[in-house]
């Protein structure tokens, strides 16, 4: 499912327009980058948690050449699944 199939898929289960439902999902992506940029976690009940893992600096090899690199440490973005979410796919 691609972002459009979700917006339609939105708007037939919500009862409203393609173009309403479009911003609501947008509204809802800025949402939650906003609130993890500033180091927030997103939790919502039965689907999952939004939040920021750090990953530590770390030594890696450059598979072309054999050479060992160092990896800055990073921010990424993780999800976790709730139990209903889980439950309902299963």
């Amino acid at each position: 499912m691609n972002k459009s199939e979700l917006v339609d898929a939105i708007a037939e289960h919500a009862d409203i327009s393609k173009a309403d439902a479009g911003r609501a999902l947008e509204g809802m992506i800025t949402a939650v980058t906003k609130a993890l940029k500033k180091g927030d976690t997103v939790s919502l009940v039965g689907f999952g948690t939004f939040s920021v893992k750090k990953r530590a600096a770390r030594t890696g090899r450059n598979p072309a050449t054999g050479e060992s690199i160092k990896i800055k440490a990073s921010k990424t973005p993780s999800f976790k699944a709730g139990k209903g979410f889980k439950d309902a796919i299963k």
